[in-house]
Protein backbone atom coordinates (compact mmCIF):
# COMPACT_ATOMS: atom_id res chain seq x y z
CA UNK A 1 0.00 0.00 0.00
CA UNK A 2 2.85 2.42 0.68
CA UNK A 3 3.93 2.29 -2.99
CA UNK A 4 0.37 2.86 -4.20
CA UNK A 5 0.01 5.76 -1.77
CA UNK A 6 3.29 7.19 -3.06
CA UNK A 7 1.89 7.12 -6.59
CA UNK A 8 -1.46 8.55 -5.46
CA UNK A 9 0.05 11.39 -3.46
CA UNK A 10 2.58 12.29 -6.16
CA UNK A 11 0.10 12.34 -9.04
CA UNK A 12 -2.82 13.94 -7.16
CA UNK A 13 -3.66 16.32 -4.34
CA UNK A 14 -5.16 13.45 -2.33
CA UNK A 15 -3.26 13.07 0.95
CA UNK A 16 -3.98 10.03 3.11
CA UNK A 17 -0.69 9.58 4.99
CA UNK A 18 2.39 11.66 5.75
CA UNK A 19 5.36 10.90 3.49
CA UNK A 20 8.06 13.41 4.29
CA UNK A 21 10.85 11.48 2.56
CA UNK A 22 10.50 8.82 -0.11
CA UNK A 23 13.37 6.67 -1.36
CA UNK A 24 14.04 6.74 -5.11
CA UNK A 25 13.43 3.00 -5.23
CA UNK A 26 9.94 3.54 -3.84
CA UNK A 27 9.22 6.10 -6.54
CA UNK A 28 10.27 3.56 -9.14
CA UNK A 29 8.16 0.80 -7.62
CA UNK A 30 5.17 3.16 -7.52
CA UNK A 31 5.07 3.46 -11.32
CA UNK A 32 3.20 0.16 -11.70
CA UNK A 33 0.27 1.67 -9.79
CA UNK A 34 -0.18 4.70 -12.05
CA UNK A 35 -3.25 3.26 -13.86
CA UNK A 36 -4.86 2.56 -10.47
CA UNK A 37 -4.31 6.21 -9.55
CA UNK A 38 -5.97 7.06 -12.86
CA UNK A 39 -8.89 4.85 -11.84
CA UNK A 40 -9.29 6.86 -8.62
CA UNK A 41 -9.33 10.10 -10.60
CA UNK A 42 -11.68 8.63 -13.19
CA UNK A 43 -14.09 7.33 -10.56
CA UNK A 44 -14.27 10.77 -8.96
CA UNK A 45 -14.88 12.45 -12.34
CA UNK A 46 -17.56 9.95 -13.33
CA UNK A 47 -19.29 10.27 -9.94
CA UNK A 48 -19.22 14.06 -10.17
CA UNK A 49 -20.69 13.90 -13.68
CA UNK A 50 -23.44 11.55 -12.56
CA UNK A 51 -24.36 13.67 -9.55
CA UNK A 52 -24.31 16.96 -11.45
CA UNK A 53 -26.15 15.67 -14.51
CA UNK A 54 -29.53 17.40 -14.99
CA UNK A 55 -28.54 19.90 -12.26
CA UNK A 56 -26.06 21.99 -14.26
CA UNK A 57 -26.18 23.40 -17.78
CA UNK A 58 -24.30 21.11 -20.14
CA UNK A 59 -21.57 23.66 -20.97
CA UNK A 60 -21.01 24.43 -17.31
CA UNK A 61 -20.81 20.73 -16.48
CA UNK A 62 -18.15 20.12 -19.14
CA UNK A 63 -16.07 23.03 -17.89
CA UNK A 64 -16.52 21.95 -14.28
CA UNK A 65 -15.27 18.43 -15.02
CA UNK A 66 -12.13 19.79 -16.65
CA UNK A 67 -11.49 22.09 -13.69
CA UNK A 68 -12.12 19.23 -11.26
CA UNK A 69 -9.45 17.10 -12.91
CA UNK A 70 -6.98 19.99 -12.84
CA UNK A 71 -7.73 20.45 -9.15
CA UNK A 72 -7.30 16.75 -8.40
CA UNK A 73 -3.91 16.61 -10.14
CA UNK A 74 -2.75 20.04 -9.01
CA UNK A 75 -2.19 20.97 -12.65
CA UNK A 76 0.97 18.82 -12.59
CA UNK A 77 0.53 17.35 -16.06
CA UNK A 78 -0.70 20.62 -17.56
CA UNK A 79 2.51 22.26 -16.37
CA UNK A 80 4.48 19.48 -18.05
CA UNK A 81 2.54 19.97 -21.28
CA UNK A 82 3.28 23.69 -21.34
CA UNK A 83 6.98 23.26 -20.59
CA UNK A 84 7.26 20.52 -23.22
CA UNK A 85 5.54 22.65 -25.84
CA UNK A 86 7.87 25.58 -25.13
CA UNK A 87 10.91 23.35 -25.54
CA UNK A 88 9.93 21.01 -28.35
CA UNK A 89 8.36 23.74 -30.49
CA UNK A 90 11.23 26.19 -30.05
CA UNK A 91 13.25 24.83 -32.97
CA UNK A 92 16.46 25.13 -30.94
CA UNK A 93 19.25 22.67 -30.24
CA UNK A 94 18.69 19.70 -27.93
CA UNK A 95 20.55 21.35 -25.05
CA UNK A 96 18.64 24.62 -25.47
CA UNK A 97 15.30 22.77 -25.57
CA UNK A 98 16.07 21.16 -22.22
CA UNK A 99 17.04 24.54 -20.77
CA UNK A 100 13.79 26.10 -21.98
CA UNK A 101 11.75 23.28 -20.47
CA UNK A 102 13.47 23.77 -17.12
CA UNK A 103 12.64 27.50 -17.08
CA UNK A 104 9.75 28.22 -14.70
CA UNK A 105 8.39 30.89 -17.03
CA UNK A 106 5.77 29.90 -19.62
CA UNK A 107 6.25 30.96 -23.22
CA UNK A 108 3.84 31.50 -26.09
CA UNK A 109 3.96 27.89 -27.26
CA UNK A 110 3.11 26.66 -23.78
CA UNK A 111 0.11 28.98 -23.50
CA UNK A 112 -1.13 27.97 -26.96
CA UNK A 113 -0.78 24.27 -26.11
CA UNK A 114 -2.68 24.66 -22.83
CA UNK A 115 -5.50 26.69 -24.36
CA UNK A 116 -5.81 24.20 -27.23
CA UNK A 117 -5.88 21.32 -24.75
CA UNK A 118 -8.71 22.84 -22.71
CA UNK A 119 -10.68 23.81 -25.82
CA UNK A 120 -10.48 20.35 -27.38
CA UNK A 121 -11.26 18.56 -24.10
CA UNK A 122 -14.26 20.82 -23.51
CA UNK A 123 -15.55 20.25 -27.06
CA UNK A 124 -15.18 16.47 -26.86
CA UNK A 125 -16.88 16.33 -23.47
CA UNK A 126 -19.78 18.34 -24.87
CA UNK A 127 -20.06 15.87 -27.75
CA UNK A 128 -20.23 13.00 -25.26
CA UNK A 129 -22.61 14.70 -22.83
CA UNK A 130 -25.07 15.43 -25.63
CA UNK A 131 -24.86 11.97 -27.21
CA UNK A 132 -28.35 10.59 -26.59
CA UNK A 133 -27.74 7.15 -28.20
CA UNK A 134 -25.27 6.27 -25.42
CA UNK A 135 -26.06 8.26 -22.25
CA UNK A 136 -23.44 6.35 -20.25
CA UNK A 137 -20.68 7.13 -22.76
CA UNK A 138 -19.41 10.23 -20.90
CA UNK A 139 -19.16 8.26 -17.65
CA UNK A 140 -17.12 5.53 -19.33
CA UNK A 141 -14.92 8.08 -21.09
CA UNK A 142 -14.30 10.06 -17.90
CA UNK A 143 -13.22 6.86 -16.15
CA UNK A 144 -11.00 5.55 -18.97
CA UNK A 145 -9.39 8.90 -19.76
CA UNK A 146 -7.09 9.19 -16.70
CA UNK A 147 -6.47 5.43 -16.55
CA UNK A 148 -5.04 5.37 -20.07
CA UNK A 149 -3.31 8.71 -19.64
CA UNK A 150 -1.31 7.22 -16.74
CA UNK A 151 -0.68 4.02 -18.69
CA UNK A 152 0.88 6.16 -21.42
CA UNK A 153 3.17 7.63 -18.77
CA UNK A 154 4.26 4.15 -17.71
CA UNK A 155 4.99 3.19 -21.33
CA UNK A 156 7.33 6.12 -21.92
CA UNK A 157 8.91 5.88 -18.46
CA UNK A 158 9.85 2.23 -18.89
CA UNK A 159 10.63 2.20 -22.62
CA UNK A 160 12.74 5.29 -23.26
CA UNK A 161 15.81 6.84 -21.59
CA UNK A 162 15.72 9.84 -19.29
CA UNK A 163 17.11 12.93 -20.98
CA UNK A 164 18.68 14.64 -17.96
CA UNK A 165 21.44 13.47 -15.61
CA UNK A 166 19.09 14.26 -12.74
CA UNK A 167 15.53 15.41 -12.16
CA UNK A 168 12.32 14.56 -10.37
CA UNK A 169 11.42 11.93 -12.96
CA UNK A 170 14.83 10.27 -12.89
CA UNK A 171 13.85 7.88 -10.09
CA UNK A 172 10.83 6.72 -12.07
CA UNK A 173 12.93 5.96 -15.14
CA UNK A 174 15.79 4.28 -13.28
CA UNK A 175 13.91 2.15 -10.75
CA UNK A 176 10.59 1.32 -12.45
CA UNK A 177 11.84 -1.66 -14.43
CA UNK A 178 10.18 -3.51 -17.27
CA UNK A 179 7.82 -5.51 -14.97
CA UNK A 180 6.13 -2.22 -14.06
CA UNK A 181 5.00 -1.87 -17.67
CA UNK A 182 3.50 -5.37 -17.77
CA UNK A 183 1.66 -4.87 -14.47
CA UNK A 184 0.39 -1.43 -15.46
CA UNK A 185 -0.73 -2.62 -18.89
CA UNK A 186 -2.59 -5.59 -17.40
CA UNK A 187 -4.22 -3.35 -14.81
CA UNK A 188 -5.32 -0.82 -17.41
CA UNK A 189 -6.69 -3.56 -19.66
CA UNK A 190 -8.75 -5.05 -16.83
CA UNK A 191 -10.13 -1.61 -16.00
CA UNK A 192 -11.17 -0.52 -19.49
CA UNK A 193 -12.04 -3.83 -21.21
CA UNK A 194 -15.53 -3.92 -19.58
CA UNK A 195 -16.27 -0.61 -21.31
CA UNK A 196 -16.75 -2.39 -24.61
CA UNK A 197 -15.26 -1.71 -28.04
CA UNK A 198 -14.65 1.96 -27.21
CA UNK A 199 -12.54 0.99 -24.21
CA UNK A 200 -10.50 -1.54 -26.18
CA UNK A 201 -9.99 0.87 -29.08
CA UNK A 202 -8.92 3.60 -26.65
CA UNK A 203 -6.47 1.22 -24.97
CA UNK A 204 -4.82 0.28 -28.26
CA UNK A 205 -4.72 3.86 -29.54
CA UNK A 206 -3.29 5.19 -26.28
CA UNK A 207 -0.50 2.61 -26.35
CA UNK A 208 0.39 3.36 -29.97
CA UNK A 209 0.37 7.09 -29.33
CA UNK A 210 2.62 6.72 -26.28
CA UNK A 211 5.16 4.79 -28.34
CA UNK A 212 5.05 7.40 -31.12
CA UNK A 213 5.41 10.26 -28.61
CA UNK A 214 8.29 8.50 -26.87
CA UNK A 215 10.17 8.04 -30.14
CA UNK A 216 9.60 11.64 -31.15
CA UNK A 217 10.75 13.05 -27.81
CA UNK A 218 13.79 10.76 -27.75
CA UNK A 219 14.86 11.95 -31.20
CA UNK A 220 14.39 15.58 -30.22
CA UNK A 221 15.72 15.55 -26.65
CA UNK A 222 17.76 12.36 -26.36
CA UNK A 223 15.16 10.94 -24.01
CA UNK A 224 12.19 12.03 -21.92
CA UNK A 225 11.82 14.22 -18.85
CA UNK A 226 9.28 14.73 -16.10
CA UNK A 227 7.68 17.43 -18.24
CA UNK A 228 7.21 15.11 -21.20
CA UNK A 229 5.69 12.50 -18.87
CA UNK A 230 3.00 15.04 -18.05
CA UNK A 231 2.62 16.03 -21.69
CA UNK A 232 2.01 12.47 -22.84
CA UNK A 233 -0.61 11.99 -20.12
CA UNK A 234 -2.58 15.08 -21.15
CA UNK A 235 -2.43 14.45 -24.89
CA UNK A 236 -3.38 10.80 -24.43
CA UNK A 237 -6.46 11.87 -22.46
CA UNK A 238 -7.60 13.96 -25.43
CA UNK A 239 -7.13 10.99 -27.76
CA UNK A 240 -9.13 8.75 -25.42
CA UNK A 241 -12.01 11.22 -25.41
CA UNK A 242 -11.88 11.36 -29.20
CA UNK A 243 -12.08 7.57 -29.46
CA UNK A 244 -15.14 7.50 -27.20
CA UNK A 245 -16.78 10.19 -29.31
CA UNK A 246 -16.16 8.14 -32.46
CA UNK A 247 -17.49 4.96 -30.81
CA UNK A 248 -20.39 6.53 -28.91
CA UNK A 249 -22.99 4.91 -31.17
CA UNK A 250 -21.54 1.38 -30.84
CA UNK A 251 -21.09 0.95 -27.09
CA UNK A 252 -22.40 -1.82 -24.84
CA UNK A 253 -23.66 0.44 -22.06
Amino acid sequence: MDKFLTALQFLTRIRLVSQDTVAPETFGAAVRYFPLVGAVIGAILAAACRLADHNLPIHTLAAGLILLEIFLTGGLHCDGLMDSADGLMSGRSRERMLEIMKDSRVGAHGVIAFVALILVKWSLLLDLLTASPAPAAPLAALFAMPVLGRLAMVIVITSYPYARPEGIGKAFAVYAGRPALYIAAATAALLVAPLGPAGLAALATAALFAVAFGRYATRALGGLTGDTYGAVAETTEVIVLLIFVLFRNSCFW
